[in-house]
């Protein structure tokens, strides 16, 4: 087996082929191509963490909870047993490993050479490549990304650099010795010593072997075209043609006047955090970052002509010994006034923001100073401090958590990861009072207003009260797919429809792989969704749940005028001690929830999208529409449930929030994907929607049953919705029917109560008491497995 070892260099190119890879794993597998899986879905970052020296901390290792070498070692564990399963399961002709920070992060032969050590039992034929191109450019690009990452020194480091013999070694001696306690990391403030690619090939070289490391082209016209996928392909010896790519060109360079801006605001507040002894969480630091942002001309690489003819000679060099670079790549560009820092615009003051900001700072600093206790401790040899819920776990826990659970339960402990509720501006206890009702929406000519449009399985319990809840909070009308109901949920449609409140199509004759995307797929040939002004995709399991003014959709969307997509993330409400089927509100049973602060597993902070009908997507999707027209992009504005902007992260794809795009505090979508525990089994035999070969059992229930919070919002809405509720059910016929559903659902229920199978999930299910920490742990362990 051949190993190829892609170490970078560009964050986003790599990522880039990684997307690729990730999207292409199975068609790649087939031919006898592994793209591991193990070490990280799309960039592999769990082996880079795994290598380093335990001393080099650097901040996402930090970061992520791998902080002390304890820690890290069980880490470097796990990557390596993880690797080795999958070679085994899969025995691979190529094994393919990529991560940016490989080849700009490892510092020392001796992380090289750990590297190494790792890989070898799997193979010793390993073979690095990396893709770079003119050093100018690739600086300019660097330097913005260090911004992102807290860099407080302008570029005269790296122009000071320029006149030492040795570039290499002068950068690593430049570098600041990492200090998490002061959030200070060599890899957000050093220059990039690896920019001398020869000196690159030559450490990789030393410990991999004379001639193991090759360089590549990095084309910025390629990267961001079709062309990629050729390029994917002669990279990694791919022979065969594997799919299609659909090209998306790269974000433009950010405004050197922001690069300004970001760098002297970052030295600023370092320095206050320095004085403050406190920490502040990454996703705060650059959103405040991203508020001070302004428009404007990037770094010009000729600008940087002193760098690019420090290294000119050597790159004459380098395009002889490796066919792959071509002379366009390494040609400087033309060369233009020496760089100048830029002037920040506006009369911007750093220490102005600073103390405009000092409030949120000083709560953000104060929660993670609380979340990282433990690992700063273990940093300075002492005995990690920990919150009591924290300590060890449960009885249950330890009865039925298997090995890798309770290690992922030891590295949560003061990790970022770790779940919370300290999120946000909201507090759900104080949010009790009963919203009052909203007169109707007189809707303009020609326009079907707030669409919802929707797909139902054997939901007959549900859809009267969901239909109630989200015509009271603004929604003018639905559009409802289904397919293979047994329950009466055609019926109950067909008779909404009779009364004028839906529209519902019969969906049973679905092709393709999904009953969902071949109703969204037809939807878009529907007058409802073509003249709607708002379209939204949720399920009947999930409602829209607007925190602010008097609870309305309208409310909202008058908070975010200049909004045409709103991420509505996800908060999961377990079955709340609840084990049987009752004719009683959803809203009005579950309260209990998942932590607000919850980065993992990956289905919490999951969104869907409720987005504005301007023609700029081509496709819904089950989370968010898709298929960007280009044309419209910079039209395009997303916005997270506190009303923040996130568009640079989902324009083009991504379906859940991360820690520097979450917000709830305006408007989130509860998601009561259990209900009771007898409608979990009846769940459980039906399968799902949108995954019709998948079932689902103990695994989901793990995911998806949050009950340690209470979020009691929603039941602002009960007495406004309880009015629309009432006007529906006086119809006799729809009345009826409903009954009629109940009553399928409890008979489906004691029948699966007689079934062993059935029966068994049930009472695992209800034992299965766990702590949020311990949930997160176990979920992390089943993402593992699977």
């Amino acid at each position: 087996m051949r190993i190829h070892l892609h170490i970078g260099l560009d964050a986003a190119a790599t990522g880039r082929l990684q997307k690729i890879l990730d999207a292409k794993r199975n068609q790649l597998t087939e031919k006898g191509i592994r793209y591991a899986r193990t070490p990280g879905a799309h960039n592999h970052t769990r082996l880079f963490m795994a290598v380093t020296d335990p001393e080099n901390i650097d901040s996402l290792r930090f970061n992520r909870g791998y902080g002390t070498a304890e820690k890290q070692a069980q880490l470097r564990e796990q990557v390596a047993e993880g690797l080795r399963r999958e070679v085994d399961q899969h025995t691979p002709e190529v094994l393919i490993l990529s991560s940016h920070q490989l080849g700009t992060a490892l510092v020392s032969r001796s992380e090289l050479e750990r590297l190494r050590a790792m890989l070898s039992p799997l193979s010793d034929d390993i073979r690095i490549v990396a893709h770079v191109e003119e050093q100018a450019r690739m600086l300019a690009r660097w330097y913005a990304q260090q911004i992102w990452d807290g860099r407080r020194r302008p570029l005269d480091l790296e122009i000071g650099l320029t006149d030492a013999s040795d570039w290499w070694q002068a950068a690593l001696d430049d570098a600041p010795a990492s200090n998490p306690q002061e959030s200070v990391f060599a890899d957000a403030q050093a220059a990039p010593f690896w920019l001398d690619y020869a000196r690159l090939v030559q450490e990789w070289d030393a410990v991999f072997g004379k001639g193991a490391t090759s360089l590549r082209a990095l084309d910025a016209a390629v990267i961001g075209s079709d062309k990629l996928l050729d390029e994917v392909a002669q990279t990694f010896a791919i022979r065969k043609a594997f799919g299609k790519y659909e090209a998306h060109p790269l974000p433009a360079e950010p405004a050197a006047a922001w690069l300004t801006r970001g760098r002297q605001f970052n030295d600023v507040l370092l320095r206050y955090l320095d004085h403050e002894n406190a920490i502040l969480p990454r996703q705060t630091w650059r959103r405040l970052l991203g508020e001070i942002k302004v428009e404007g001309s990037p770094i010009a690489p000729g600008s940087l002509a002193i760098v690019s003819n420090r290294f000119a000679a050597a790159n004459a060099e380098l395009l002889k010994r490796h066919p792959a670079l071509t002379p366009q790549s390494m040609t400087p560009d033309a060369a233009a006034p020496a760089w100048r820092e830029a002037d920040p615009q506006f009369g911007f003051r750093a220490t102005q923001y600073l103390l405009a900001f000092r409030p949120r700072i000083r709560q953000a600093a104060k929660q993670e100073m609380q979340d990282r206790a433990a690992d700063l401790a273990a940093l300075n040899g002492e005995a990690p401090a920990q919150d009591e819920s924290l300590d060890g776990l449960t009885d249950v826990a330890q009865a039925i958590m298997p090995p890798l659970a309770r290690q992922n339960f030891a590295k949560l402990q003061g990790s970022y990861l770790a779940p919370h509720n300290r999120l946000g501006l909201v507090n759900e206890e104080d949010l009790a009072a009963a919203y009052t009702p909203a007169p109707p929406r007189d809707l303009p000519q020609g326009t079907s207003g707030n669409v919802i449009v929707g797909c139902m399985k054997n939901e007959a319990p549900y859809i009267v009260e969901w239909i109630a809840y989200h015509r009271a909070i603004g929604v003018d009308n639905f559009l409802i797919y289904t397919n293979g109901c047994e329950d009466g949920t055609a019926e109950i449609l067909d008779r909404l429809q009779d009364m004028g409140v839906v529209q519902h199509r019969n969906n049973d004759g679905w092709r393709g792989k999904s009953p969902q995307q071949y109703a969204l797929n037809q939807a878009l040939k529907e007058p409802l969704i073509r003249k709607a002004d708002w379209i939204i995709h949720i399920d009947v399991d999930e409602f829209m749940n607007v925190r602010c003014d008097n609870g309305t959709l309208q409310d909202f969307l008058a908070r975010v005028p200049d909004a045409t997509n709103v991420a509505m993330t996800w908060r999961l409400f377990g079955h709340n001690g609840i084990h049987r089927l009752e004719d009683r509100f959803v809203i009005d049973q579950f309260d209990g929830c998942a932590p607000k602060y919850c980065p993992k597993p990956h289905t919490v902070w999951g969104f869907k999208t409720m987005f504005r009908n301007i023609g700029a997507y081509g496709k819904i999707s089950c989370h968010r529409p898709n298929k960007l027209d280009e044309a419209f992009r910079e039209q395009v504005r997303w916005v997270n449930g506190s009303g923040a902007d996130m568009t640079d992260e989902v324009v083009q794809n991504g379906w859940r929030n991360s820690r520097k795009s979450i917000g709830y505090d305006l408007l989130q979508l509860n998601h009561y994907a259990l209900r009771s525990a007898e409608s979990f089994l009846i769940k459980r035999q039906r399968g799902r929607a949108l995954h019709v070969n998948r079932s689902i059992g103990l695994n989901y229930w793990i995911r998806m049953d949050w009950s340690d919070f209470t979020d009691i919002t929603i039941k602002r809405n009960i007495p406004r919705m309880q009015l629309e509720y009432d006007r529906l059910m006086e119809d006799d016929r729809l009345r009826a029917l409903h009954k009629n559903g109940l009553g399928w659902h409890r008979a489906k229920a004691d029948e699966l109560h007689a079934n062993p199978e059935f029966a068994e999930l049930y009472r695992k299910a209800l034992a299965m008491r766990l702590t949020e920490t311990e949930r997160v742990a176990y979920a992390l362990a089943l993402d593992m497995e699977s």
